[in-house]
């Protein structure tokens, strides 16, 4: 058999400015280029019209186009990963395995009983920095402990990618690839069926950017660039969105480095991953957790429109603005009195651009139980925020139309009831 090496594909479906791929492809065997419908985690999906699977099931379409343009083909399976590479191992002469990180609890767990698999059979088994800019140990305070807050995080950032200009990876224009060709199965033979979601651009405009820090808040106008599902599956180089921004907008790479702050939060506390605060006296809190109130969160029938506009918006579309992710996500704890987690595993359901680190920080920060959390006591009012971010209702007549009838519900929760009510809870379990 010839010799090859493997590339494995996860979050990081392209071809271009690929770390991992690009020394795959520079190194002495001709490389085989895989991806894995990873059954274990396809199994807990809720729906077989799942958005997600059929993203990356359309970028796998157009990462196969590309790479068979360069020579070679992409061998797709849908197994657990641990028996593709157990087979594999018999089909090729594997020299060896190169992938990109992945942080994520399952990931560390999977990617570390592949490395033993590849150490028993004497495959060299090589991982590289790809979707964030700093990563693990990097980017530390003055006394080397990770950061916990964002702001000081960010001006350590920014001070050293100004120091260290980024390295693009010209991977796309490479050709060492294995010369065979292989069926690309259909969305339908892996268990899914087409979600009918509509999915955003992979691209952004230097205007967009430009106008992000006025425009962003307003969740009528497309003041934001809805590129996040496509960093969550690397379908574009967080590298090269850092390069379009820098000197573009300093909001929106704030935003970006958001990412990096999360994952490295992820990476240094991974007790996160355990459905734990950040903050454990927060797990002290005493949750009402209303079932009846929580379905009528999910489905966006709370009385209150923004909130019920964002999650009708959730659940038709897989995407929500950000600034009304704050707003809802607040409304639940807050208001309800409802464990954020149950929050965050809705959000993990419907969101598109679903990552576990981002995810989880954006709702320990709505708790105020999170690193750089909101404090404990503000409690967003949803009206006051829909007057001051939909002044003319166009996002709210878009999701709610019925909320001036008759028909619309009433309010489930008072605001000041609700804002003494969680105060009180909160100052409790925190000994305030």
């Amino acid at each position: 058999m010839k010799k090859v090496s493997i590339f494995w594909f996860r979050r990081d479906l392209r071809i271009e400015d690929n770390h991992g791929l690009f020394q795959a492809l520079s190194g002495p065997f001709p490389v085989l280029p895989i991806f894995i419908f990873d059954q274990a985690i396809l199994s807990r999906l809720p729906t077989k019209h799942d958005g997600r699977v059929e993203f990356i099931h359309k970028a796998l379409e157009t990462l196969k186009s590309l790479i068979c343009q360069q020579g070679g083909d992409i061998l797709i399976h849908h197994d657990h990963p641990i028996r593709v590479f157990e087979k594999l191992t018999q089909e090729f002469d594997i020299q060896r395995i190169y992938l990109n990180h992945d942080h994520e609890k399952y990931a560390i767990k999977r990617d570390e009983e592949i490395k033993q698999l590849a150490n028993s059979k004497n495959i060299g088994f090589y991982t590289f920095k790809d979707h964030m800019i700093f990563e693990k140990n990097e980017l530390l305070s003055g006394q080397g402990t990770p950061y916990t807050v964002f702001t000081p995080y960010a001006n350590k950032w920014k001070d050293r990618l100004n120091r260290e200009p980024l390295t693009i990876f010209p991977s796309g224009s490479l050709t060492n690839y294995v010369d065979l060709k292989f069926d690309f199965p259909s969305l339908e033979s892996i268990g899914f069926a087409p979600s009918g979601l509509i999915f955003p651009e992979k691209m952004v405009s230097d205007k967009l950017i430009q106008a992000y820090q006025s425009l962003r808040d307003f969740p009528a106008t497309q003041g934001t660039s809805r590129l996040s599902v496509h960093l969550r599956f690397g379908t574009i180089s967080i590298r090269s969105l850092v390069s379009q921004a820098h000197g573009l907008s300093e909001t929106w790479l704030n935003e970006l480095i958001w990412r990096d702050f999360y994952f490295n939060i992820l990476f240094h506390f991974p007790h996160i991953s355990n459905s734990l605060a950040f903050r454990k006296d927060y797990d002290q809190i005493q949750w009402r957790n209303n079932e009846a109130e929580f379905e009528a969160w999910k489905h966006g029938k709370t009385g209150y429109p923004l909130v019920d506009a964002g999650m009708r918006e959730l659940n038709q579309t897989g995407f929500m603005h950000n600034r009304v992710r704050m707003v809802v996500a607040s409304f639940l704890v807050k208001h309800l009195l409802i464990d954020w987690r149950w929050g965050e595993t809705y959000f993990a359901e419907k969101l598109l651009d679903f990552d576990f680190s981002a995810n989880n920080g954006g709702w320990q920060w709505a708790a105020g139980s999170g690193c750089d959390a909101a404090p404990y006591f503000r409690v967003f009012n949803p009206s006051l925020q829909a007057k001051k971010f939909d002044p003319e209702l166009n996002y709210i007549k878009k999701w709610v139309p019925e909320f001036q009838e008759l028909s619309y519900v009433n309010p489930i929760v008072n605001h000041e009831f609700a804002r003494n009510r969680v105060l009180e809870v909160y100052k409790k379990a925190l000994g305030k």
